[in-house]
């Protein structure tokens, strides 16, 4: 099967990329903010690149740090009320203002590179000269061994119904139970290799900086060359 488009379905807004605005709205924060926190100074500023509910913004703003949130869904952004956020595309973004911290969490990252390019091309922008980008990718292992699977976590009840490879491309469908709600969404991963990475951050303007979660190749920082 190829997927040529992400998209979603279920109760409440659904947003062009296939997210429930409902769904997000119920995740809670599973660790990212410390992470990010930890990465950057007392009081940095932070621009999240596909901040959605505010999952991550909200807790950065309780830890001191000056927040603005960008997302392309207006319903997303809602669901943030008292928080600068800014309802537009990652693409092609211009604020003209820079940030000490640029946040490219949800591994958004591994969407098809072209996309990828043009993302990294938006926190690059919006980085001071001493800034830094912090980024979540999917761990390059899930390529090879995720498969059909369920879990349960905080109540959320995750199905990877289907699971097929296109190449190096992965294509997922997931349905989320909450209760008696159930939301599908279908979308598509695509791996990074190191090469791939340092080519795409060099065009970019940016380098390679470190690792973020012990030997967990998930978190990184990059910074302006």
């Amino acid at each position: 099967m190829t997927m040529s488009t992400n998209h979603g379905s279920g109760p409440g807004a659904i947003t062009p990329d296939g997210c429930s605005v409902e769904f997000y709205s119920l995740l809670p924060a599973m660790g990212e903010p410390s992470i990010v926190h930890n990465a950057v100074p007392e009081g940095a500023s932070v621009l999240e690149l596909g901040c959605g509910t505010g999952r991550i913004l909200r807790p950065l703003a309780e830890l001191g740090h000056p927040v603005v949130g960008v997302d392309e869904s207006p319903a997303m952004l809602a669901r943030i009320p008292g928080l600068p956020t800014v309802a537009a595309r990652i693409e092609g973004l211009d604020l003209g203002r820079v940030f000490d911290a640029v946040l490219l969490a949800s591994t958004m990252i591994n969407t098809d590179p072209g996309q990828r390019r043009e993302f990294l091309k938006t926190c690059r922008r919006h980085l001071g000269t001493d800034g830094v980008l912090i980024v979540q990718q999917t761990n390059p292992s899930w390529f090879e061994t995720v498969e059909p699977s369920e879990r349960t976590h905080d109540g959320i009840r995750l199905v990877l119904r289907e699971v097929h490879r296109d190449g190096v491309r992965v294509d997922v469908v997931a349905d989320y139970h909450v209760g008696d709600q159930i939301w599908t969404h279908a979308f598509s991963r695509h791996p990074i290799t190191e090469d791939e990475l340092a080519a795409d951050l060099a065009s970019a303007r940016l380098r390679f900086d470190r690792w973020l979660v012990g030997n967990e190749l998930t978190w990184f920082t990059a910074r302006p060359e």
